[in-house]
């Protein structure tokens, strides 16, 4: 089983690799970094397209040797440079000719330092792939060594969320790390001119706060009935006036993995993020793991079995 890790052959990124390595070694997993270059189509002798595919190369060959020198030496790295027609359709072919179980990405260059920020290449296979995706924060940072301390799946409520959390719990329990159950929601303050005042929803959040709570709570009752369990387990509910406000409204751990499910109205066998689910992808200050429906119906079967 491999964890792929998609490199931009014109861009140096620290970021991506140490979050492929991180996940490798967490997963027991083999590591495969590849740089994806543009194929000539069709085919052409003429001198300038040469040198282009050429330049390409060498720059695939330039990331990848940096990559090389950033990895720790403890899990085992194939380097690959890959021709496609695009980099959405290498990376897939990547995925079937490797047995990858995981995509990891970067964030886009124009995002916030420390935050997920979905670039174009990313956003295109969070529609296409048919197994998980990871995206690093831009500017992500581990030390070597490290192992997923803890993941955090997002929770709605719904059987789907449900569902991944089981999924979820199976992979920490396996890696030897903690599992949390985080629920998000957004309540912007009530316009003073309304006349019911800052606080009128307060109620609101609260009981919401508290169902969620509650629903989580059991769904921990049940994981603990599970063949296998995470090392420890818990439920937090973060909440504030913008998305950002509530995934920093609870803390998180330097080498911790954030699991979002796909959204119900996407393909089954491909990932496809909802407005709620990319809103929380798109804040997130760890990185993101978003899994298709289908592989997560096949984790959480993997975790009650044992």
């Amino acid at each position: 089983m491999t964890v792929l890790v998609g490199v931009s052959p014109g861009r140096r990124s620290a970021a991506v690799v140490q979050l492929g390595e991180l996940l490798a070694r967490s997963l027991d997993m083999k590591l495969v970094i590849a740089a994806v270059t543009p194929r000539s189509w069709p085919p052409s002798a003429r001198p300038v397209d040469t040198e282009w595919l050429e330049y390409a190369d060498a720059s695939a060959n330039v990331v990848l040797d940096h990559a090389a020198a950033m990895l720790a030496g403890d899990v085992k790295a194939k380097f690959v440079v890959h021709e496609a027609s695009s980099a959405r359709r290498g990376i897939l072919e990547l995925v079937e000719k490797h047995d990858a179980r995981l995509i990891v990405l970067g964030s886009s260059t124009a995002g916030q330092i420390g935050r997920v920020s979905v670039g174009s290449e990313a956003d295109a296979l969070l529609h296409a792939s048919p197994v998980p995706v990871a995206i690093a924060p831009r500017g992500y940072r581990v030390g070597k060594g490290a192992r997923i301390t803890r993941i955090t799946a997002g929770y709605s409520g719904s059987d789907a969320s449900a569902d991944l959390v089981v999924a979820a719990a199976g992979i920490a329990a396996a890696g030897g790390g903690s599992l949390r159950l985080a629920s998000f929601a957004v309540l912007p303050p009530a316009p003073m001119t309304a006349g019911v005042g800052a606080s009128a929803e307060d109620p609101i959040r609260d009981e919401w706060a508290r169902q969620m709570r509650a629903d989580a709570d059991r769904l921990l009752e049940e994981l603990s009935e599970l063949p296998s369990t995470p090392v420890s387990m818990d439920a937090v509910v973060g909440t504030g006036e913008s998305w950002s406000a509530a995934m920093d409204d609870v803390e998180w751990e330097p080498n911790e993995v954030l699991i979002v499910g796909s959204s119900s109205l996407g393909p089954i066998a491909r990932v496809f993020v909802g407005s709620h689910a990319a809103k929380v992808v798109r804040h997130s200050p760890v990185p993101v793991v978003v899994v298709p429906r289908g592989r997560t119906e096949v984790l959480a079967a993997r975790a009650e079995i044992g």
